[in-house]
């Protein structure tokens, strides 16, 4: 399965750069999954055309987060997916959102805008940077995940 990942778009609605993003690197996936702070639930609709697992993050509206989890776990090929946004200073976050995946084997999280692909103590953690939003560091980014008999993650700069 091919999993288009994004997160921390921080778009107040479904912009070109935004539909750029989709036809050319989530139009074949088979999943898409938002890592919260899209901002937008017109984003999230939008992305919906596929199916899609999503959490609200810290700077999203009212209506998304009355309407996405804080976080979500759920299984793509016999594999446990952890997914939330993340919280506080981004240094030290893998640490703080481990806790709530305990038997997961692949962590997804946004929120410090830092692409992330490693694992560490036998668990993937993803992070795909931000698609759209503010870089901390000039480069903005989405992940894509391979999930078969392994799980294979690639971060693309956009």
């Amino acid at each position: 399965m091919k999993i288009g990942v994004i997160s921390d778009t921080h778009l107040k609605g479904v912009n070109s750069r935004l539909i750029e993003i989709y036809n050319t690197y989530l139009s074949n996936v088979d999943m898409i999954i938002h890592a919260g702070d899209a901002v937008s639930a017109e984003v999230i609709e939008f992305l919906g055309k596929k199916p899609l697992h999503a959490v609200q993050g810290n700077m999203d509206s009212e209506e998304i987060k009355n309407r996405l989890p804080v976080k979500d776990i759920f299984e793509v090929e016999g594999f446990l997916i952890g997914l939330t946004h993340g919280w506080g200073s981004p240094f030290g976050i893998e640490k703080r959102v481990r806790p709530e995946f305990k038997d997961a084997q692949l962590v997804i999280y946004g929120h410090s805008h830092r692409a992330v692909n490693h694992i560490r103590d036998g668990v993937v953690f993803f992070n795909p940077g931000t698609a759209t939003g503010f870089s901390v560091n000039g480069v903005h980014s989405i992940g894509i995940l391979e999930i078969g008999s392994k799980i294979e993650g690639s971060i693309i700069e956009i």
